[in-house]
């Protein structure tokens, strides 16, 4: 199992790439393989503002559906078409090409509250 040292994780499997106010976020390889084959990603929140653990959108796959969550605040400000063309990139490619939104980020101290790679794994059981 995937999982890098240079994010921040939620319990609830999403993870955030910080650069400046900029926030990548994602699900990780770990929720990707229990959902299993991934075949819709919906995003209806870019340009709102969300808090942290507010659903952004749901990710569905062949046996079910599940809420994402922002792990920090900030304003949704870009959806990753190519998951809407393909969604199957997450499965993929978690951290890289399947990344699903950018947020510019409100509360950087959120980010402190957030999981290490290291505690993550203890999480999951890596």
């Amino acid at each position: 199992m995937n999982i890098p040292d240079n994010l921040k994780y939620t319990k609830d499997h999403e993870w955030i790439k910080v650069d400046g106010k900029i926030g990548t976020i994602g699900i990780t390889d770990y929720a990707q393989g229990e959902l299993g084959d991934i075949i819709y990603v919906d995003v209806t929140t870019v340009g709102n503002n969300v808090g942290a653990g507010d659903a952004f959108g749901t990710i569905e796959a062949v046996k079910t559906v599940s809420d994402m969550y922002a792990p920090v605040s900030g304003k949704i400000t870009e959806f990753n078409s190519a998951v809407n063309d393909n969604p199957a990139v997450v499965n993929q490619d978690p951290y890289g090409a399947g990344w699903l939104v950018k947020m510019e980020i409100s509360n950087a101290t959120e980010l402190d509250g957030l999981l290490s790679a290291e505690e993550y794994k203890k999480q999951v059981g890596a």
